[in-house]
C-alpha cells in the first residue's frame, strides 16, 4: 500500500480524497493555486506546496509543476480527482514515466475513450448499442447535413473531446446545421483544444442513466448499480439519484452487463462510469464513458456500502476487487444536490465572495462532501461548485423528506447559492412522481421563480426562521456594541428588546 499521496485536485474532491487517506493510514500531499492558500484542502492535508497563479493553466493544469511537487514530497501515487488532469492521457502517461502512479485508467484506457468517435468505433466493434450517428469527426457542414437527412431531425452536433456540454448543439432543420456546426468547431476548440465534432440522431425528452463500473489489474469487472442524472442545466447535472426510480432489476442487470462489456473492450481498470441516454420506450443505448471518479460517486457509495475513493486507491496499490459481482447489493435510495456558488435570482451567474455565515445540515440519513469554512473567500477563477449534499433512507420517499429537511437547515451568507433552486425541485410534483428527463429543469425554470416561503409548509418556514434567529444571534455574540442598545435590545440607544430576547433562545429555536 502507498505511504503518501498527492492529490492533483481542489476544494470538495480534494478533501473527500483526503479523508479516505487519512482513513487508510495514507499521508496526503496537497497542491494549491495562489488564490487557495486558505482553502480547506490544504488546511486537511499533512503537506501543502503552491503550484503557481490562480488561472488553472498556469496552476492545477501544469503536469510539470505537480510531477515536481511528487517528487520533492515524496508521493508515490497522484489522485486526480474530477476536473483538470483527471482525464488527460498526456497527465497519465507522465506519470508512468516519472515512476509514479496514476490512480485512474491507464494512458491507452483513456485515451481511447477520452475521444467520442474512438469510443463509438470501439464500442460498434464490440456489439454494443449506441445513438444512431457518425462515428468519425465531421469533415464539413455539408457532409452533417447528408448524415442529418438519413438520421432524420432534430440532430445533435457533438464535440468529440470533452464533456460539460461544451461543444453540443441541438438541430432541428437543415437551415439550422450550417451555424450550428460552426459554433459547435469553434465552442470545442476553445474548450478542448480540439475541434472535432459528430452527429447523431436526437432522442426526444430522453433520461440520462449512467452505470457505475470498478475493474482491478487482475482481470476483474464489476458493474455498482446506476445513476439517474436526468436532471441538468445546459447539459450539465445538478441532482443525481440512485437508484434510477425508472430502472427494474432486468434492466439494471442489463444495463450493467452492457456497461462491463465497455469497460472490457476499452480494457479498463480502476473507477469508471458508463452513460446511457434510454428513450420512452426504455430502451437504451451507449452515450461515452467518463475515465474518473465522478462529481456524483456518494450516491452510489450509499447505496452500495461501498466507499469507491478506498477502492480506487487499492485498485492502483495491485490489489485484487475483495468481491465479485454477487456480492453487491442494492439498498435503499440517495439523492445528491451539487450546492454552487451562483445566484438563482441573476440567469445563475457565479457568486464569488467570502462566506460570512455557514450553517450546515446534520441529522440522519445526511451526507456533506464541503470544500468550504466560514470566512473563506470563494474564488471566481474555478468551477463554483462548493459542496455536495447528499440524502440517504430506506427508499426514496425518506431519502426526498430528508434532504427537503437538510435544505432548509442549510444557510450560507455573504454569497448567493442555489440552494433555493434545491427547495424547488424537491416540492415540485413532477419530481416527486419521477417524471424526470434532461428537459425537465428546463421547464421548472422557465415556469418563473416563485417564493419558496409563499409555498413552503408550516415546518419548512419555522425551520427558515430559526435559522435567521440563529443568524442574528451570533451576530449579537460577535458584536455585542452594534446589536444591543441601553435598553438591551436590539439596534441602538433607545431600542426596545427584541423578541428573539424577550421570548429567549428556546422559544426562537422551536
Amino acid at each position: 500500500m502507498f505511504k503518501k499521496i498527492l492529490i492533483a485536485n481542489r476544494g470538495e474532491i480534494a478533501v473527500r480524497v483526503i479523508r479516505a487517506c487519512r482513513e487508510m493510514g495514507i499521508a496526503t500531499v496537497a497542491v494549491y493555486s495562489d488564490v487557495d492558500r486558505g482553502a480547506l484542502h490544504v488546511r486537511k492535508s499533512d503537506e501543502a506546496y503552491p503550484i503557481g497563479p490562480a488561472a488553472a493553466a498556469e496552476s492545477y493544469l501544469r503536469m510539470d509543476k505537480i510531477l515536481d511537487v511528487a517528487k520533492r514530497s515524496g508521493a508515490e501515487a497522484i489522485h486526480p480527482g474530477y476536473g483538470f488532469l483527471s482525464e488527460n492521457a498526456k497527465f497519465a502517461q507522465a506519470c508512468a514515466d516519472a515512476g509514479v502512479k496514476f490512480i485512474g485508467p491507464t494512458p491507452h484506457s483513456m485515451k481511447m475513450m477520452g475521444s467520442k468517435t474512438s469510443a463509438r468505433q470501439q464500442m460498434e466493434k464490440a456489439g454494443v448499442p449506441f445513438v444512431p450517428g457518425t462515428s468519425r469527426g465531421l469533415v464539413s457542414s455539408e457532409e452533417g447535413e447528408e448524415a442529418a437527412e438519413r438520421l432524420g431531425y432534430p440532430v445533435m452536433l457533438k464535440a468529440a473531446a470533452g464533456g460539460g456540454g461544451k461543444g453540443m448543439r441541438l438541430v432541428h432543420s437543415r437551415q439550422e446545421l450550417h451555424a450550428s456546426f460552426a459554433a459547435a468547431q469553434s465552442e470545442a476548440q476553445s474548450s478542448f483544444g480540439d475541434s472535432e465534432v459528430y452527429i447523431e440522431k436526437a432522442i426526444v425528452n430522453p433520461r440520462h442513466i449512467e452505470m457505475q463500473v470498478l475493474a482491478d489489474e487482475h482481470g476483474n469487472t464489476v458493474w455498482l448499480g446506476e445513476r439517474e442524472c436526468s436532471i441538468q442545466r445546459r447539459h450539465q447535472k445538478v441532482l443525481e439519484e440512485a437508484p434510477s426510480p425508472m430502472v427494474d432489476s432486468d434492466m439494471r442487470w442489463r444495463m450493467g452487463e452492457v456497461a462491463v462489456k465497455v469497460a472490457q473492450a476499452a480494457s479498463y481498470t480502476n473507477a469508471g462510469t458508463v452513460e446511457f441516454l434510454v428513450d420512452q420506450q426504455k430502451k437504451f443505448y451507449f452515450l461515452e464513458m467518463n475515465t474518473r471518479l465522478q462529481v456524483e460517486h456518494p450516491v452510489t457509495e450509499l447505496t452500495t456500502g461501498l466507499d469507491l475513493v478506498h477502492l480506487q486507491i487499492r485498485i492502483a496499490a495491485g490489489e485484487k476487487l475483495p468481491f465479485t459481482q454477487s456480492g453487491v447489493g442494492i439498498r435503499g435510495h440517495a439523492i445528491e444536490c451539487r450546492i454552487y456558488a451562483e445566484d438563482p435570482d441573476n440567469n445563475y451567474f457565479p457568486s464569488p465572495g467570502k462566506i460570512t455565515v455557514l450553517l450546515q445540515p446534520s441529522g440522519p440519513g445526511i451526507r456533506r462532501d464541503s470544500g468550504m469554512y466560514e470566512g473563506w473567500n470563494v474564488p471566481m477563477d474555478y468551477d463554483p461548485l462548493l459542496a455536495k449534499l447528499i440524502g440517504y433512507g430506506s427508499d426514496r420517499q425518506q431519502a426526498i423528506m430528508r434532504l427537503e429537511r437538510a435544505l432548509y437547515e442549510y444557510f450560507v451568507a455573504g454569497i448567493k447559492t442555489n440552494i433555493s433552486l434545491f427547495q424547488r425541485i424537491l416540492g415540485d410534483a413532477d419530481f416527486r412522481a419521477a417524471k424526470v428527463d434532461t428537459g425537465y429543469l428546463d421547464r421548472l425554470i422557465a415556469k418563473g421563480n416563485p417564493a419558496v416561503v409563499s409555498s413552503a409548509p408550516e415546518r419548512e418556514i419555522e425551520a427558515m426562521e430559526s435559522i435567521a434567529a440563529i443568524a442574528a444571534g451570533m451576530f449579537a455574540v460577535l458584536d455585542p456594541a452594534a446589536s444591543v442598545g441601553k435598553n438591551g435590545g436590539a439596534g441602538g440607544p433607545g431600542s426596545t428588546p427584541s423578541n428573539w430576547r424577550q421570548n429567549g433562545r428556546s422559544e426562537a429555536l422551536r
